[in-house]
């Protein structure tokens, strides 16, 4: 199974197309907010890097958060319209479990953290019941660095741009009966490959992307609640939009030749 991955829920933008377990193409970048200019462009050199079309893959993967809202719009409404013009289904996945899976057979609990656009952070805890199945034991939350650490009942593997920034508030105020360690380099960073591979195995069980879609905020974010006092269309829809039109003209030149 060939499968097309997005990751844009931080700054760090990550693509990936995979086959089965072998990534056939991938880039990374630190991004800022410049996801809306740099997504489709690196899309279609992966592509072309891979000798693939659209019509090629068994389907796409994105991220849904939470993260940088507008990171998860610009990642979600591309996807959405590369599904409308290709025809692909599309299946979606939390980032911070992408970021649990990336730490395979871990004895011990993970939690991924990530920093919030308020100071907070988001994180989520989970436990590997062995290689195979990930168990979420808390599911995405959003909160203060007290926060996080009241959550932690054990002995507990971190990471994350939140461990990062707010490590040190974090272990200040953990339970004394609580430790922690942090996890390798390689899990800090949320990565298009997880995203594929977590991806696939949705695709394989059939748990599709419907036609109503929302990214997975856990805040309600400041531009839905403009766009709820607008009556507008929504950001998410525009973009679609856009990337629709743009993917449906280069299937179309493509026919022509």
């Amino acid at each position: 199974m060939k499968i097309l991955a997005v990751e844009t829920a931080t700054t760090w933008q990550s693509v990936a197309i995979l086959e089965d377990d072998l990534v056939l193409a991938m880039h990374e970048q630190e991004a800022g907010g410049a996801q809306g200019s740099l997504l489709l462009p690196t899309i279609d050199r992966l592509l072309f890097q891979s000798g693939l079309q659209l019509s090629d893959l068994a389907g796409l993967a994105c991220s849904i958060g939470p993260g940088s809202f507008t990171g998860i719009r610009v990642g979600l409404a591309t996807c959405l319209g590369l599904r409308g013009a290709a025809g692909l289904p599309l299946t979606l996945v939390p980032t911070l479990e992408a970021m649990a899976g990336s730490l395979e057979a871990a004895p011990v609990p993970v939690c991924p953290m990530l920093v919030s656009r308020r100071g907070e952070l988001y994180w989520a805890i989970f436990r590997w019941v062995g290689s195979q199945r990930l168990n979420r034991i808390l599911s995405e939350q959003v909160g203060t660095p007290s926060a996080l650490a009241r959550s932690l009942t054990e002995h507990t593997m971190v990471f994350g741009s939140g461990w990062s920034s707010m490590g040190q508030d974090i272990q200040a105020v953990l339970p004394p009966s609580v430790t922690v360690a942090a996890g390798p380099d390689r899990a800090f960073r949320p990565s298009a490959s997880q995203v594929a591979r977590i991806g696939m195995e949705q695709l394989r069980r059939g748990e599709i992307a419907g036609e109503v879609i929302a990214p997975l905020y856990v805040q309600r974010a400041e531009a839905e609640i403009q766009y709820d006092r607008s009556g507008g269309v929504s950001p998410v829809a525009r973009r679609q939009k856009r990337v629709e039109t743009k993917i449906a003209e280069r299937m179309g030149r493509a026919r022509r030749r």
